[in-house]
């Protein structure tokens, strides 16, 4: 399975989640059923995944943590906000 088939499968969990869900819920919680939702259809998801930094050379493990990795292939980060503003854009491209 691609990048893309991944990605639709998890755009059509996360609109699945959301509108059974609402909106006003803390992120955790989109986390937690987007995980499961995912699951359910198949896909292996990490979640919480720590990701390394280097800093002054020196090899950090955790110096990220993404919300969720999907068949080890795309990165889901979730936001439960009004808008979504540059800083997260550049929060994930990180």
């Amino acid at each position: 399975m691609n990048e893309n088939e991944i990605a639709k499968i998890i755009v059509d969990g996360g609109y699945k989640v959301h509108t059974t869900l609402g909106p006003g819920l803390l992120e955790s919680v989109y986390q937690t059923v987007l995980e499961y939702e995912l699951r359910n259809r198949g896909l292996r998801v990490e979640a919480e995944q720590p990701i390394p930094v280097v800093y002054e050379g020196v090899r950090l493990e955790v110096g990220f943590r993404a919300d969720l990795i999907v068949e080890d292939q795309v990165i889901v980060e979730l936001k439960s906000v009004e808008t979504v503003h540059p800083i997260h854009k550049k929060q994930l491209l990180t």
